[in-house]
């Protein structure tokens, strides 16, 4: 099944979910070139050349556009060519570095599954016979063909035996379990204001489009997603055997278009303080006071705890009115397609198809679907993401890496308490506090020191859906074991295999999966310019969460508590106002702008992130000169190394679902956006006023 919201409890570097994870692996050429817009390029010594000689600059110099000034498009500058000469493959709505990495990463893990597997008599319960089986049970499509919607006919028979509402509420908790999305968001994680506890989290859910805006948004593409979603949903009802579906369709679209009315925007749910809502269990019902929260409760395992979290209160009081006013009948055909929804990507071919022309087609350009073995990839990496990590790490990361990488860490933690030190806003008893935070943060790189255990998880090559369940169910225990024990420290939100960063505030850590440890974010065989400019920006980003407008809400305990004077504050909300202005400000199409109030969080980690790891960058070089490797400086190369991560190309469609749904912005945006405000670009590029990516001193803007 697809998994419902589990709760927001870190910060990525690029979003996990929404994008396509595939790309064409680029070729790395060995042509030396200069462009005429490099200015003062510095004549290279003996040293130098000899220097020269045995490093490489790690800038893919053939994806470079030298007839783009720097000084006007740096993204273009670094990227144009590439972008030019690229086109996205027919099933993909997404490439760019991350996405070749990604690439890279499902072949590697391809090969591991299918080594793991080969013995078809491996025994039961053993990690080869579960990864064989799971990937087996995936790709066995003459199967999944034969059975149709059988699998999911036990829950089937669930909703049609419902009786009542009391009933509904305990239905909507077991659909949760096993991933079927419901109005309601059942998660367990870290209590936000005492990082000691676990809580348990309610989120707002039950939405079947992207976001709350596609309701109601009366722009024409919105309205023909609406259209177009009913249409599937009807189709869907119709390859499915399922009694008068295009009545139910729009009976769905009616249902959701009310819960979506009480929905807060994904501005609104960036706000941790306000998200932090405790109620009494027993207080629940004067928010709803129809729905049957002991009943719900219980299904989900946590009837005796006296407290839970609801994130978007007003929003659960809405649903109770909406929960009221709909009729059973209908709560049983939302439930149905909630149920078909979740399921479809594990059932017949024509509903896989169905659902793949709908939301990856419609919603986000692709042409045509992924290879069945890497959506096998994912289902496998989704399960039993450790068992494989384990293996992917043996195979793919080397100890050296790893204490490359902890010092860059070190170097970069360094350098930002050097640049809390100089900071002419801020108090000495707030940089104190900041230092102290900063100080406390713990790194993880590469992979977990402990590894998940899936002992308990039962795999049979003849039954996907129900691996896919046993799996939930297996989750789920984990998940209720932790109430009322320690905090599982060594737990990691990501897998090694993983080409993505995160920032955890509630255990205030910043997490570097192995496989982004790869050219061009960490390259082992390239002067330090483009390691800075690369993983040295990634790490800084992420540190750069624990201080951005909502990591800078939390303590180095991970506590949501204050520790910003009055005044601090109040100019640290000043310049954080001034980025979300200059991001607003840059245009996606004719039509669409960025979001600056929704991106504001990875702006800021994008700043902070170029700017402390350009400071380790220089401190690295003890006052030395940097060597001009492929006619660049090693300035010029650290920014021209930042520009090449954000390299990547999205189909239309794809892009106006980022930008309306997703904290991050378009990879243009954060190559050029941040670079806009740092001085040193300036001198590197010798950019004057007059050229596009210039902006007047007075209106750059520095947080830390």
């Amino acid at each position: 099944m697809k998994s419902i919201l589990t709760g927001v409890i870190c910060t990525s570097l690029v979003a996990l979910s929404g994008c396509d994870n595939q790309t064409q692996n680029q070729t790395v050429a060995n042509t030396v070139g200069q462009s005429a817009a490099v200015t003062q390029v510095k004549t290279e010594s003996p040293v130098q050349t000899a220097i020269k000689s045995t490093l490489q600059s790690g800038i893919v110099l053939s994806n470079m556009d030298k007839s783009v000034h720097p000084q006007d498009d740096f993204y273009d500058y670094m990227n144009g060519t590439w972008q030019k000469n690229t086109e996205i493959p027919t099933d993909k709505t997404t490439i760019g570095a991350f996405y070749d990495l990604r690439d890279k990463s499902d072949e590697d893990v391809k090969a591991i599954i299918l080594e793991a597997s080969k013995d078809k008599d491996a025994a039961k319960g053993t990690n080869e016979q579960k990864i064989g089986d799971l990937y087996r049970s995936f790709m066995n499509t003459d199967q999944l063909d034969k059975l149709g919607i059988k699998p999911i006919a036990p829950m089937l028979a669930e909703i049609d035996a419902l009786k009542n509402k009391d009933d509904l509420a305990t239905l909507f908790a077991e659909g949760e379990i096993h991933g079927v999305a419901s109005p309601l968001g059942f998660y367990i994680s870290i209590d936000d204001k005492d990082s000691t506890r676990y809580a348990t989290h309610i989120w707002q859910s039950g939405l079947g489009l992207p976001d709350k805006d596609y309701y109601f948004n009366d722009g024409e593409r919105f309205k023909k997603i609406r259209a177009a979603y009913v249409e599937h949903i009807e189709k869907m009802f119709s390859l499915a055997g399922f009694k008068d579906p295009k009545k139910s369709a729009q009976t769905i679209m009616d249902l959701e278009t009310k819960l979506a009315t009480h929905h807060w925007s994904r501005v609104q749910t960036r706000d941790s303080e306000k998200r932090y809502n405790k109620f009494n269990v027993a207080d629940l019902n004067k928010l709803t006071d129809k729905f049957n929260w002991t009943n719900y409760l219980k299904t989900q395992g946590v009837a005796n705890e006296p407290t839970i979290i609801i994130n978007q209160p007003d929003y659960i009081q809405g649903f109770g009115e909406v929960f009221a006013a709909t009729s059973l009948q209908d709560w049983k055909t939302y439930t149905r397609w909630n149920l078909l929804n979740a399921s479809a990507s594990y059932l017949s071919g024509p509903l896989d198809a169905q659902n793949f022309d709908f939301y990856s087609k419609t919603l986000n350009g692709a042409q045509e679907q992924k290879p069945r073995w890497k959506r096998a990839v994912s289902v496998v990496n989704g399960n039993l993401g450790e068992v494989i990590g384990q293996l992917y790490v043996a195979k793919h990361f080397t100890p050296e890496a790893k204490s490359r990488m902890s010092q860059l860490v070190e170097n970069l933690r360094g350098s930002y308490a050097d640049s809390i030190d100089s900071l002419d806003w801020m108090s000495e008893e707030t940089k104190e506090a900041a230092k102290a935070k900063l100080a406390a943060f713990t790194p993880k790189i590469g992979y977990p020191d402990k590894w998940e255990d899936y002992s308990a998880l039962s795999i049979d090559s003849g039954d996907l859906v129900g691996n896919i369940n046993r799996s939930l169910e297996v989750n789920q225990q984990k998940q209720l074991a932790k109430l009322g024990g320690p905090i599982h420290k060594w737990e990691w939100g990501m897998t090694p295999q993983t080409v993505n960063a995160y920032y955890n505030p509630s255990q205030n850590e910043i997490v570097f999966p192995a496989a982004i440890l790869q050219p061009p974010f960490f390259n082992m065989e390239a002067d330090d310019a483009v390691n800075y400019g690369g993983i040295g920006a990634v790490i800084g980003h992420e540190m750069g969460h624990g201080f951005d407008d909502q990591g800078s809400k939390y303590d180095g305990d991970g506590n949501l508590k204050n520790w910003w004077t009055e005044k601090d504050l109040e100019a640290f909300k000043a310049r954080t106002a001034s980025l979300v202005k200059q991001y607003s400000e840059f245009k996606v199409f004719d039509d669409l702008n960025v979001n600056g109030e929704l991106t504001l969080g990875e702006n800021i980690g994008d700043l902070s992130g170029i700017t402390i790891a350009y400071r380790a960058y220089k401190k690295s070089l003890n006052g030395q000169e940097a060597p001009v490797i492929d006619g660049l400086t090693g300035d010029q190369r650290f920014f021209l190394g930042f520009a090449q991560i954000w390299r990547g190309k999205m189909r239309d469609e794809a892009l106006r679902n980022q930008v309306a749904t997703n904290p991050h912005s378009p990879g243009h945006f954060r190559a050029i956006g941040a670079l806009k405000n740092m001085p040193q670009f300036y001198q590197a590029f010798e950019v004057k006023e007059g050229d596009k990516m210039y902006i007047a001193p007075e209106n750059r803007v520095k947080i830390w």
